[in-house]
């Protein structure tokens, strides 16, 4: 597998969350083809182009080439796939592209092109190459367009897309974007940001925390801060509210609280949207969000009784722990079934997701009674809250496990 990147039409001041998009593309390709046998990228300057700026950690271990070459993008691609026996995936430096297309289309047969009205990712076989001389047109889309309607090229269709993201709980069609100006910058971050939401998850996080975070995650993606310190960030947040919330200071860990919260949304997005998720990041983060909140409960039950571990709100606590666990350990049932979580399972069970018993809805739940002067009867509330989305998840889940599944597969009767 070999790439071709235009770079004559990529206008270098424009980024996307800190990134040009020639970065981008290489990003992309790094994650999405390396495994493809990926031999060579060639990013084409055009007549007379200057070489981006690119980090030099992106271009370590990649198999760059540069060219300087006369004529259209068609014709200058079709020179470069000519000069090879191997299939040429093919972009413009004046495109975004979803990164899922780059090793969807490297890993199918054939040529085939994914588009949009005004840009394209493009798998060209050679003797398709050669095929397509003299077709038509002089963009990457354009020659797209004409490779279709000469039968030398398949589309990928958006239904035929493998769109569901484990993630983030969601199906999203693949996307594609010419960004020329401005305005077009504007939009596509826009849309970048929406769409790394997951399918399902609370009312705060959802509907409360975006303005904040959008706010947070543009100038931490241009000053190139990495999510992982976000995420230490978070985790030093996290613990220095819980000796607050023991000794009664509820307002201080509340602000801390509420910090932290604002903060594991930023991480993921700046991940996601930087092509800076790990697996360390992830586990820091996913760890911290199962460990953290029997930690908080404890504290608010701590501080709530002065102290006394025989207190009727301190064993409540202790049973809030447990039916927490419980809860996790139900939820595991489900994923180890469909290796996806409960709550991506239908439209019901999101929209559930939205305001059963997690951090962000018990959070402001004990807030509001330590407001009105009713933190205990709040944090009585919590623990049964807590109780009932036990039974509402080892009930859908047993549910969905028999009933549905016997009425999707019907038992064979015996003869």
């Amino acid at each position: 597998m070999r790439v071709w990147i235009d770079a004559a039409p990529a206008k270098g001041a424009i980024t996307v969350f800190g990134m040009t998009l020639i970065e981008r593309h290489l990003r992309a390709v790094k994650r999405g083809v390396a495994g493809s046998g990926l031999t060579e990228i060639r990013i084409d300057l055009g007549e007379g182009g200057a070489k981006p700026d690119l980090p030099n950690d992106l271009l370590t271990g990649l198999p760059v080439t540069w060219s300087q070459s006369a004529g259209t993008a068609a014709q200058r691609l079709l020179a470069f796939a000519a000069e090879g026996t191997e299939a040429v995936l093919a972009m413009s430096g004046d495109s975004l592209v979803d990164s899922r297309l780059y090793g969807f289309l490297a890993e199918r047969p054939g040529s085939c092109a994914a588009r949009s009205e005004d840009a394209a990712l493009l798998r060209l076989e050679p003797v398709d190459a050669a095929a397509l001389e003299g077709v038509g047109g002089d963009s990457l889309p354009e020659l797209v367009e004409a490779g279709l309607r000469a039968g030398r090229i398949a589309e990928v269709r958006p239904e035929t897309f493998p769109g569901f993201i484990r993630v983030l709980r969601r199906t999203l069609p693949f996307y594609l974007f010419r960004i020329d100006d401005a305005a077009a910058q504007a939009r596509v971050e826009r849309f970048l940001f929406d769409s790394n939401y997951k399918g399902s998850t609370d009312f705060f996080t959802k509907y409360v925390y975006p303005p904040l975070v959008w706010r947070l995650v543009r100038p931490l993606a241009r000053a190139r801060i990495h999510p992982n310190w976000v995420t230490l960030l978070s985790i030093v947040l996290t613990f220095a509210a819980v000796p607050l919330f023991a000794d009664g200071w509820f307002l201080s860990g509340l602000v801390l609280a509420y910090a932290m919260s604002v903060l594991d949304s930023v991480d993921g997005k700046l991940a996601r949207l930087t092509f800076s998720d790990s697996a360390l990041g992830n586990l820091m983060d996913h760890g911290l969000d199962i460990v953290h909140p029997p930690l908080w409960y404890l504290a608010w039950a701590w501080g709530l009784s002065g102290g006394d571990a025989g207190s009727a709100v301190f064993a409540a606590a202790i049973w809030m722990t447990v039916f927490y666990v419980l809860d996790r350990l139900v939820l595991m049932v489900y994923r180890a079934k469909f290796k996806r979580g409960l709550h991506a399972h239908s439209p019901l069970d999101a929209h559930v997701r939205t305001f059963i018993s997690r951090r962000n809805i018990n959070l402001p739940i004990f807030t509001l009674g330590v407001l009105a002067g009713y933190a205990v009867e709040a944090f009585y509330l919590i623990v049964l809250w807590q109780i009932v989305t036990v039974f509402w998840h080892a009930g859908r889940t047993a549910w969905i496990l028999t009933v549905e599944s016997e009425s999707r597969h019907p038992p064979v009767e015996s003869v």
